[in-house]
């Protein structure tokens, strides 16, 4: 009898048939720019009217150890919104707007309707942080997956005037800090964040510590990455730079924004309540340097703007739907690390 390629663990019609499902889903998260979408070996947008010297911006990430968690609970609805948010949120920090959204998803064996699921949040996420869902890559291999287990990754490309570009070039003495509030451990640091709640302190994804305040391990682990796009579009031009903080915490992601060793960045740690899903990983006895080198401990955003514009920028920033803290600022550097906390 001859082989086919569905004998050799590729389903080709459970494909086609995901495809079918998603399109939907894609033609709710477009653009007026967008010419030819989902289906095609490619797609197609142009750039939005009104740019007189267009500058693209990329950015690109995946998902990380988190998918282990959505595959130990079987919830499936919110991976993809961390996905575009780990990357639009990056390109709105050079002041980008986001343009359109790829994604790329990889399992041993597809299963049509998880992988509608994950879309969905894709799809979710991209409407509200205003891009298109323009395509993507949908891969069955067998063998390199675990059976119920997948892979994630994705890229956003905005678009920025060249003369708004906020790469930090700006910063000066006396700049100050705004951060703003994250939904949780957001997309990083979960290898950490797993390895203390459920193997130190032994707790399982559907257990509820008081701590938690009604969630379970697993609601407080998948809550997923908050999108900024909007809220930093709402900005204009009132700031100077931005850091989103992803792998590297509070430590690694602030300094980013430097350009060069004449100014470093002062923090307060007390300026801000840190959700108790951190105080309870770190009860499995991570020390204070390693929770912020590993998680955004409550911030999701730094935000840094001129003394002068920062009750406006602020009051623009809640008008926008987003829980803003004056966390410290911007000071000369005088030896000493780029990024320093207060006691």
């Amino acid at each position: 009898m001859a082989i086919t390629y569905k004998d050799a663990g590729v389903d080709i019609e459970a494909g086609n048939r995901l495809v079918d499902r998603i399109k939907p889903l894609a033609r709710a998260a477009s653009r007026p720019e967008v010419l030819d979408g989902i289906g095609g070996f490619a797609g197609l947008c142009r750039l939005p009217a009104g740019y007189a010297d267009p500058v693209l911006v990329s950015g690109t990430d995946g998902v990380g150890t988190k998918l282990k968690v959505a595959f130990a609970t079987g919830r499936h609805d919110t991976i993809g919104i961390d996905l575009v948010a780990m990357c639009a949120n990056d390109v709105a920090v050079i002041g980008a707007e986001p343009l359109f959204f790829l994604d790329y998803f990889a399992a041993g064996r597809l299963d049509p309707a998880v992988a509608e699921q994950v879309v969905a949040g894709i799809a979710t996420a991209c409407r509200a942080a205003g891009c298109a869902l323009l395509g993507g890559e949908t891969a069955e291999l067998p063998g390199m997956y675990a059976d119920g287990e997948y892979d994630l990754a994705g890229f956003c490309v905005g678009v920025v005037e060249a003369d708004q570009i906020r790469d930090g070039r700006d910063l000066a003495e006396g700049d100050v800090l705004l951060g703003l509030a994250s939904d949780g451990v957001h997309s990083n640091g979960l290898s950490l964040a797993r390895r203390a709640l459920l193997d130190e302190l032994d707790l399982a994804l559907d257990a509820a510590p008081d701590i938690l305040g009604g969630d379970t391990v697993g609601d407080a682990l998948l809550r997923p990455t908050r999108l900024y796009p909007r809220a930093m579009a709402a900005l204009g031009r009132r700031f100077k730079g931005a850091a989103h903080i992803t792998g590297g915490g509070l430590i690694e992601n602030p300094p980013r924004m430097l350009r060069d060793d004449r100014l470093s960045l002062h923090i307060d740690p007390s300026a801000w309540p840190v959700p108790p899903v951190f105080d309870l990983i770190a009860s499995a006895g991570i020390e204070p340097g390693e929770m912020r080198r590993t998680f955004n401990m409550g911030i999701g955003m730094v935000i840094a703007v001129a003394a002068a514009d920062a009750d406006t920028a602020a009051a623009a920033l809640r008008a926008a739907g987003e829980t803003v803290f004056v966390i410290g600022g911007v000071r000369e550097r005088r030896g000493g690390p780029a990024i320093q906390f207060a006691s």
